[in-house]
């Protein structure tokens, strides 16, 4: 089914502050670059120094050697990893949540890689210069080398943190699985500190190299402390956010309304979500992520949840009066990212909550697609349809399956072409399930649209 509704002009978008704005960013992101790949000079330096070439004499020591480089490197890249979703504000904001998703992923990884090589060399190259069997180097590391269990423990977990973040598996899990493994990650890291810096074989013996890496880890944690724990306690009494109101938008669907004081000072963009702690019973040790269904007027925020999981199963059940705990504002799937006056949004299921607060706000020449498979999946049609009505907003649902042939065109590029004929000249917000998000990409970029022109937001961690 298509709605379509007349255009209006909204004006000029506010454009000439981006050209600065992409000059800052760039900058910043090349200041990061060259200290990350400083440190990683610096590690390898201090390999070297150590005698990482010059002491191989033979095969044993060959494989213990690049055993240690790996375990130095593997250590760098578990603490580079916790910084990529430490949620430091002006690093989420360089580079977007959903990016440094990717990052971690892929670092983790790299990361997990690293440490089974510098397992497997350093137990190869232990056996061979004690000149005994490798199950009998490895009863003999965990017997007599202290640090040894802790590093096995922090081996151990790293490899369960890996594990859970596969595609395959992470969409078996709850949610409230999976973060508790991820929270594992940290005693992990603490474990391999036990092992690397205090009793490690490569630093004990170098002041300089043991005071460089505990540099590292207290720089890291300090951080992490700062901003996952400081910031949000600091928040919570700062702004003294409350539940207002809990409102089912549909019988699987709520949605509720957040006050406190001083929600203007939060700068918060339409697009942008929060990781919410809401501190009731069974629920305040987890923080899950939220997009923003309306635009912040300064006094309330809106959040919108459609009740699939564990906690957002019992969402309606939180009451009134509740505090509430907000990390945030997160997310670059903001008007300020676009260059064009046109815009084309596209929402699917309950990916319309940022998009509703965007078609609130924003300006510009704007058209809509809502795209569903079923007409109660439809949430917020009222307010939709109002906006249309007063902002001028060519305005189309979308709805069906595409199984058979009555719905094998939908959101094809073809369609999409015929919907909005423009397509190729605006700027394109898409957001939604994994599934619909890789389909209407893909149909973008074969509807011409240059990549950089299209941004996205993944209701998926």
């Amino acid at each position: 089914m298509d709605v379509g509704l007349v255009n209006n002009s909204q004006g000029t978008a506010m454009l000439s502050r981006r050209p600065r704005r992409l000059a800052y960013q760039t900058a910043t992101a090349s200041v990061l670059w060259t200290v990350a790949i400083a440190n990683v000079v610096v590690i390898v330096w201090l390999w070297l120094s150590g005698g990482g070439i010059s002491a191989v004499h033979g095969l044993g020591d060959f494989n213990t050697s690049v055993g240690r480089v790996t375990g130095l490197l593997s250590a760098y890249l578990a603490l580079i990893q916790v910084l990529l979703l430490a949620r430091l504000p002006w690093l989420e904001r360089l580079v977007g949540f959903d990016r440094l998703t990717v990052w971690h992923r892929l670092n983790g990884k790299v990361c997990l890689i690293l440490v089974l090589a510098h397992v497997v060399f350093i137990t190869v190259g232990y056996a061979a210069m004690d000149k005994i069997a490798i199950p009998a180097e490895v009863s003999r590391l965990l017997d007599s080398y202290p640090g040894m269990v802790a590093a096995t423990i922090g081996t151990g977990l790293m490899i369960a943190v890996v594990i859970t973040s596969l595609v395959i598996v992470r969409r078996r899990l709850q949610y409230e699985a999976w973060y508790a493994v991820h929270l594992t990650a940290y005693a992990g890291i603490a474990l391999a500190w036990v092992h690397q810096v205090p009793t490690g074989n490569e630093l004990t013996a170098n002041v300089a190299a043991s005071n460089y890496w505990t540099a590292l880890y207290v720089v890291t944690l300090a951080l992490l402390v700062f901003c996952r724990l400081a910031v949000p306690i600091f928040h919570a009494f700062w702004y003294g956010m409350r539940v207002a109101e809990v409102t089912a938008e549909s019988p699987n669907v709520v949605s509720l309304r957040i006050t406190g004081r001083n929600l203007n000072r939060l700068k918060v963009r339409p697009g942008q979500f929060f990781l919410w702690r809401f501190l009731g019973r069974g629920r305040w040790w987890a923080s899950h992520p939220f997009s923003l269904s309306a635009a912040p007027d300064g006094r309330s925020l809106r959040i919108t949840v459609k009740k699939v999981g564990d906690f957002t199963s019992r969402i309606d059940e939180i009451a009134p009066g509740t505090r509430v705990v907000a990390e945030g504002p997160f997310g670059v799937f903001t008007d300020a990212v676009r260059r064009r006056n046109r815009v084309l949004l596209v929402a699917g299921g309950i990916g319309i909550t940022p998009i509703r607060a965007m078609l609130e706000d924003m300006s510009g020449d704007l058209a809509f697609i809502y795209r569903v498979l079923r007409e109660s999946d439809l949430v917020f049609r009222d307010e939709l349809d109002q906006l249309a009505r007063d902002r001028g907003i060519a305005l189309h649902y979308l709805v069906g399956d595409h199984i058979g042939q009555a719905g094998e065109h939908l959101m094809s590029p073809a369609h999409l072409r015929r919907l909005v004929p423009d397509i190729i000249e605006r700027e394109i917000y898409v957001c939604g399930p994994p599934a619909m998000m890789q389909f209407i990409e893909k149909s973008l970029r074969d509807a011409d649209v240059p990549r950089k022109h299209i941004h996205t937001e993944r209701f998926a961690l």
